[in-house]
């Protein structure tokens, strides 16, 4: 990622996303959210600040929504999806939604698709951040815009990139497991191989793990990569890694599902809680692990935000306007993409309250199922 001062006065500010204080409240902070985001776009269009217009302001819009996972369960996906297409229909927009478990195959499929549906912009989660430079440019040819969320697309020209601060996410890896485990064996699991997010997140890891493995404080055993973000791979590859050594003293895991294969086989050794384990996500199921102590840290990344924001910057950049960021991302196009960053938030045990409870991300019930006696 690389700063660069964008210019120019026809701009739409990007609207900020709402911290929720509680489930209830989740809603009606959305719902205000996209309300100001939609005033902001009609004061913007009505002052003429704007590029030539691809849909006017009375027409309706139609957002085409891809996403290919490697499994239909994904806890995280399913909040976007359901964020983006609330906050989207509030600023006027319907949204198309495809969804697979199947790979970049199905996932070109789908976009092609949605072009056939007459769409106005295009939102893609890439299954592969290589391989849809074809369909992508395809569409920018048609003149649709098309927002990278959350993953880079490299290797094509696109108009916006939405995500979070992925480099900062493996720095608070980092950080957690070195505070925990000063001096000792560490083993790295990282993502998959087709997503640059991968990279990103092993590069802020590295950077804060570098300095410790120079003097020979950490020792990095191991080091394996994931051809796709999947628990059972994850639970097969780390397994071989165990049926070799089991002496660790902390495990990077590149997300929650992959943590939870870690923290299942080490509980096949009796070694959960005795082992500094990390993940990304607040999967529900990690937050769980964190409170009963087998899961150091997870990363929470506020969903809420992100979705809320690329709704808008989806609506803006349909109508025809510009989103103004200072940030830019390289994603080997030759031309720099706009980059939209959302940051995220370390959580231990002790911050669970002040962060995905706070936030109504997971109830407080939920997080301490197995510890009825913290529910307040």
């Amino acid at each position: 990622m690389k700063e660069s001062r964008r210019n120019g006065d026809c701009s739409v500010p990007l609207c900020p996303g709402a911290v929720f204080k509680c489930a209830a409240l989740q809603r009606a902070a959305l719902k205000r959210t996209a309300l100001l985001c939609a005033a902001l776009l009609i004061f913007f269009t009505a002052t003429g600040c704007r590029r030539e217009k691809k849909v006017a302001q009375d027409d309706s819009i139609t957002i085409g929504f891809s996403i290919a996972t490697d499994t239909f369960i994904l806890e995280r996906w399913n909040k976007d999806i359901k964020i983006f297409t609330g906050a989207a229909r509030d600023l006027g927009a319907e949204v198309i939604v495809q969804l697979s478990a199947g790979g970049t195959k199905e996932q070109i499929a789908q976009i092609n698709f949605m072009l056939d549906k007459d769409i106005d912009v295009l939102v893609v989660i890439a299954h592969d951040s290589e391989m849809l430079s074809g369909v992508v440019k395809k569409a920018r040819d048609a003149k649709i815009p098309v927002i990278a969320y959350d993953r880079l697309i490299m290797g094509v020209q696109i108009d916006a990139y939405v995500s979070f601060n992925n480099r900062e996410v493996g720095r608070l890896f980092g950080r957690a497991l070195s505070h925990a485990v000063p001096e000792g064996r560490y083993l790295i699991v990282n993502g998959s191989v087709h997503d640059n997010n991968s990279y990103e997140v092993n590069a802020g890891l590295h950077e804060i793990l570098d300095p410790l493995i120079a003097p020979g404080k950490v020792h990095i055993v191991r080091e394996i990569w994931l051809d796709e973000w999947s628990f059972d791979e994850a639970l097969e590859k780390i397994g071989e890694v165990f049926s070799e050594d089991v002496d660790f003293d902390a495990i990077s895991c590149a997300n929650d599902q992959i943590a939870e294969a870690a923290i299942q086989l080490l509980s096949e050794y009796r070694l959960a809680g005795k082992v500094a384990v990390v993940g990304q996500d607040a999967d529900i199921g990690a937050c769980q692990k964190v409170v009963e102590g087998t899961q150091l840290m997870t990363v929470y990344k506020p969903i809420a935000k992100l979705a809320n924001s690329a709704a808008a910057i989806a609506v803006a950049l349909a109508r025809g306007m510009q989103v103004p960021t200072e940030l830019s991302a390289d994603n080997k196009s030759g031309s720099m993409i706009p980059f939209y960053i959302q940051e995220p938030q370390p959580v231990y045990r002790e911050t669970m309250d002040t962060t995905v409870i706070l936030d109504g991300f997971h109830s407080r019930e939920d997080v301490y199922r197995n510890f009825p006696g913290q529910v307040k």
